[in-house]
């Protein structure tokens, strides 16, 4: 049996070119060290907030960033478009963590990671296709799950159409893309709510997910 419960353990995947799928990278000591972090990161000022689009639609997620604030489309050091509060620094401990995932899925060298945005789906949230191209840095990026599980679409570089991967993400789960993959196309077109490991005591899921800005 392994850490996650699962009878036999899920193999590691490479969905696309600079594309990998880690199962149970984090395990389940290391997921709730991180949810009690994430809980703290996630109170105001600068806390999760949900975003509002420039077409005046909200996105379903909310949402933090630490080290620098996410808004469409742009990166600041205070929180923008909420209460204007710098937003939180970018911890030591998520540095290695990135540099860490980086290296064991793609064997990539460290960089220098300072953008955390921390994404919370409730049971009726989604992510639309999208690309993370908001950065000046081609660094891979780097993604974690905690929670519900989810079905990660992972799509092309040209367009938000076919062809796609679709991926189950569970609780403790990593997936770095970078190289010929950084551009591509993603998004959560639905979560699997009650799902998470009970012993992690989280309703919902989130995603911490984990870039270098290049600025």
């Amino acid at each position: 049996m392994t850490a996650d419960g699962e009878l036999f353990p899920r193999p590691v995947t490479e969905p696309a070119p600079g594309a990998v799928h880690v199962p149970g990278w984090l395990d389940p000591d290391q997921q709730v060290r991180l949810l009690h972090a994430c809980r703290e990161w996630a109170r105001p000022p600068a806390g999760l907030r949900t975003v509002t689009m420039p077409n005046g639609g909200e996105m379903s997620v909310r949402t933090v960033g630490l080290g620098w604030h996410w808004f469409p489309y742009g990166y600041a050091r205070t929180v923008v478009d909420g209460d204007g509060a710098p937003v939180k620094p970018f911890p030591g401990r998520l540095r290695e963590l990135a540099q860490r995932a980086a290296e064991d899925a793609l064997g990539a060298g460290p960089e220098p990671y300072d953008i955390a945005l921390i994404n919370f789906y409730g049971p009726d949230a989604r992510m639309g296709m999208h690309r993370d191209s908001d950065e000046k840095s081609d660094a891979a990026v780097v993604s974690l799950s905690l929670g519900d599980a989810c079905v990660f679409r992972f799509g092309n570089t040209s367009d938000k159409g076919r062809p796609w991967t679709d991926v189950e993400l569970r609780s403790g789960d990593l997936f770095v893309f970078g190289g010929p993959s950084r551009l591509a196309y993603h998004g959560v077109p639905r979560t699997f709510p009650a799902t998470a490991p009970p012993a992690l005591g989280l309703t919902g899921r989130l995603n911490i997910t984990l870039r270098v800005s290049g600025m």
